[in-house]
Order: C-alpha cells, then structure tokens, then sequence
C-alpha cells in the first residue's frame, strides 16, 4: 500500500536498508549483493471452476541464499504483486538473520480474495499453484519452505504439503517442505499462536530494559498500560490476549476494517473476537463505543500502539498525530519510511517488524527442525525430567514432616514443578530465548553507539552484519 508523496513499500525498505549500511564499513560489492533480490519466480496458470477456466497471477521471491533453505510465508491477497513480496522477502532475509534461524529469505503470494471462493475451488487452485512451484523446486524441504501468511493458514499448508508428498513419493523429509501445519499432519504445538506470543515476548523484554523504557517516556511494567490494537486477526488477537490475560494490560481500543471499538476500562478481547466471527466485523458491538473512522483511534491516546495487519498504516498523512510513545510493528512494514522519520523526530520509540513479528518464522523453524528430526520434542527427556523433579519432592515432604509447621510447601508447587517440559513448553522457551537474545542484541546497539538513534537501524545493523559475515565464510 504506498501513498501519494510516499515510497512504495519495497522502496521503504530499501531505504531502510540504506540507512543502516552507510553506518557499516561493507564493501559495495557486498552491500549490492546483501541489498538486491536474487530471483523472482512469476506464474500463471489456470484453473477450471464454475464451468469455465480462470487464470491465476501468483510468485514466489528469493531474496538471499546466504544460508538454504530460504524461508517465507505465501499469502493470498488481491494486494499481491511482484513488489511487495520482493519487499517481503528481503524483511524475511534480515528477520532470519536477527533472530539466528539458519535460513535466507523467501515470500509467495497469489492474487486472489480467498473470501470470493468456497473450500473446495480454494484447494484446487492451491495445490495447483503448490504443483507449479514444487515442480521448479521452489518448494522443497532443503531449498525454499514457505508457512502461511495473510490469507493462508493450516488448512492451506496441508494441502501444500499433501502436494508435495503426491509429487515426491520417496522423499523423507517431505512434511518438512511447508511449516505452520494443522498438529496431525507434522505440525507443532504453539505455531498458531507464535505471531502474538511473539509480540509479547517482544514487550517483556523490551519493559527489562530500563533505558529503552525512559527513551520511550514510559515506566514501570507491562501491568496497566494501555493497548490500541489495530487488526484482531490471528496475530493481534493472540497478542492482546496475552498481553491482557498474562501480563495486565488494558486493551483500550481494537480497530478493524469497518470501524473501531473504544473502551478506557478494557475490552473483552474474547467476546469482540466471536462478535467478529459471528458478524462480519466490530460494528453493533454493545459493551463498547463504536467508531465508524477506524485509523482515528490510531491517534488515540495509548501507551502501546499495536498495528498487527496492513502495510502502510501510520503514514505521512496521520504519524505527527500519533500519540502513543511505544509502537510495536506486530504487521509487516505498517509505518512508511515517511513516517518513521517523523515517528523518530518525536522521540517515539518502535519496535521493528523485523523483531517484533519474528515470533512465526522461529516457531517455523522449531517445526522443520521437528520435521526432519521425525520426533516431537519432549517425548524423549519429558518422564526423565519428572522422575528426577520427584526425588526433589520427595525430600522436601520429609523435611516437611520432619520440621512439623515450621515450613512446608506452597499449595501448588508440587503439581507445578513435577510436570515435566512437553511440546508447548519448550516451544514457548525457545521463543522466549531467541526474542530476549535478538532484543539485547538490539539494544547493545541501539544504547552504545551514539550514532544509531531507533531501535530499527540497530536491527538492520545486527542483521545485515550476520549475512554479510555468512557470504565472507562463502569467500564472497
């Protein structure tokens, strides 16, 4: 989505990308190389529904092969063109290489409005779409593994991998070609959710940081702050829960495409959800004040700002109107490079699309890497962690017994302490450490060098630094 006066998104990103590099010492070889798209595959092909055959535009981008295979969602969307997913996948390449999961960059898109096609019509023209980029290897568990993205889900990446499988019958490691699948067909606990728990991991670490904090005029901890967030779709759905039901926030106002509900108390994020479901958008909600003008509540008084949807949302034409003093880029690319130069004048702090939203692409790998192990993780250290956790009850129950009421045990801790680590447990550790690692790492930048002033040219330095250490081992 660009805007008059505005760059694109791609040029956005580039620009960004600029921006961080003229702080680096890289050889312009390499930064042409790191910067520019390797390849771009087009495809059109057609589909026999509804008596007649219809043609279909869809592509699939490799930014960098710096490491294999690449990595990227495939969404499907009438927004689609060949810019927006080079765009995307360049974000892919540096959103990789900050959070440390060995792949370079990829995005897929198809043209289409899934909304204008039943289940049926949706998964013939899926797999045919799968059948023309599997069969030039652009999907493959060792060389391009896309996951859903806007307009694709479980049910989508099933009918990829089912594809794939019917077309390489003796691969293996087929179910590792597509992550983000349903549990029953090779997915992984907590990959629905990995987006917005993402985002809250993001924000707990960036509330660790007290420097961060103060940049931000902010204070204290997550407990209490105020929460716009704008799309309550799987992202921003998880997050505000989260946030809310974890971490005491108040999620002061929702936007969605046909206006926006306002509450000081704190909206019930369940019940807008199935109110949502159930009608088609937040209009005739009753428990909160309806807006018609749903990019209005963007200017809403906050602490946290939220965009977990659309490009381009806070723009030139509304970012000196932001009031909120954090904005955590839970979409991909929702501030135009316009207005994050004003965004930053301001002194608002932004917590990159690069970081904040790199909860997917880590539970992503989590699920390839369970993918080709061929074992879910948990099954083999879960019972062994509880035999070893009961020995320490158990002398804790003697001493109990032995010093009468002078100590004993919370209520709770027994049950809490002898449950072993299964899937979901050790999905969301590893999320946990790799957000609060790629955070610090962040930070380190972004609080010592005097002349990075923003939380994104300090994740762009880091990551570009990591793929142009990795084309140096290449010997390029």
């Amino acid at each position: 989505m660009s805007r008059p006066n505005e760059p694109s998104f791609r040029e956005s990103v580039d620009m960004m990308f600029n921006r961080a590099v003229a702080l680096m010492d890289l050889p312009p070889g390499l930064e042409e190389k790191i910067r520019v798209c390797n390849a771009t595959y087009t495809v059109r092909f057609g589909v026999r529904l509804r008596g007649q055959i219809q043609t279909f535009t869809g592509y699939r981008s490799v930014h960098s092969e710096h490491m294999e295979p690449v990595k990227g969602g495939i969404r499907f969307s009438l927004g689609v063109n060949q810019d927006e997913v080079e765009a995307l996948a360049a974000l892919m390449t540096y959103k990789c290489a900050l959070v440390e999961a060995p792949f370079g960059g990829s995005k897929g898109g198809l043209h289409i409005d899934p909304r204008d096609y039943d289940e049926q019509e949706l998964e013939l023209i899926t797999r045919r779409f799968a059948y023309e980029l599997i069969k030039r290897d652009m999907i493959n568990p060792a060389q391009n593994v896309p996951a859903p993205d806007m307009g694709t889900g479980e049910r989508e990446m099933a009918w990829i991998a089912d594809q794939y499988k019917r077309m390489n019958t003796t691969d293996i490691n087929g179910v590792a070609c597509v992550t983000g699948k349903p549990i029953n067909a090779g997915g992984i606990q907590g990959r629905t959710e990995a987006t917005g728990r993402g985002v809250q991991y993001a924000l707990r670490e960036f509330f660790r940081d007290t420097q961060g904090v103060q940049k931000a005029g902010l204070s204290g901890t997550l407990d209490g702050k105020s929460v716009v967030v704008q799309g309550l779709g799987n992202v921003g759905y998880h997050a505000a829960r989260f946030l809310r039901d974890e971490d005491g926030c108040r999620i002061v106002g929702i936007i969605e495409r046909d206006g926006a509900l306002t509450d000081p108390n704190g909206l019930d994020v369940e019940a807008v959800r199935e109110w949502i479901a159930s009608h088609g958008g937040v209009s005739g909600f009753a428990e909160a004040t309806f807006t018609e003008d749903g990019a209005a509540v963007l200017e809403e008084n906050c602490d946290i700002l939220i965009p977990a949807a659309l490009e381009g949302v806070i723009h030139l034409g509304n970012a000196a109107r932001i009031r909120a003093p954090l904005i955590v880029e839970a979409a991909n690319g929702p501030v135009t490079a316009g207005a994050d130069n004003i965004l930053r004048d301001k002194g608002t702090v932004i917590i990159p699309d690069m970081y904040a939203n790199a909860g997917g692409v880590t539970v992503s790998y989590f699920e390839w890497v369970k993918n080709l192990s061929h074992i879910r993780f948990g099954r083999m250290q879960r019972r062994q962690e509880e035999a070893r956790h009961q020995l320490v009850v158990d002398e804790l129950e003697r001493l109990s017994h032995h010093l009468g009421d002078k100590w004993s045990m919370t209520p709770d801790f027994k049950d809490k302490y002898l449950r072993g680590a299964g899937e979901l447990e050790l999905v969301r550790s590893g999320l946990d450490d790799t957000m609060r690692a790629a955070y610090q790492a962040m930070a380190t930048v972004w609080h010592e060098r005097d002349d990075v002033d923003d939380l994104r040219t300090a994740a762009y330095l880091v990551a570009i630094g990591k793929v142009a250490d990795s084309y140096r081992a290449k010997g390029l």
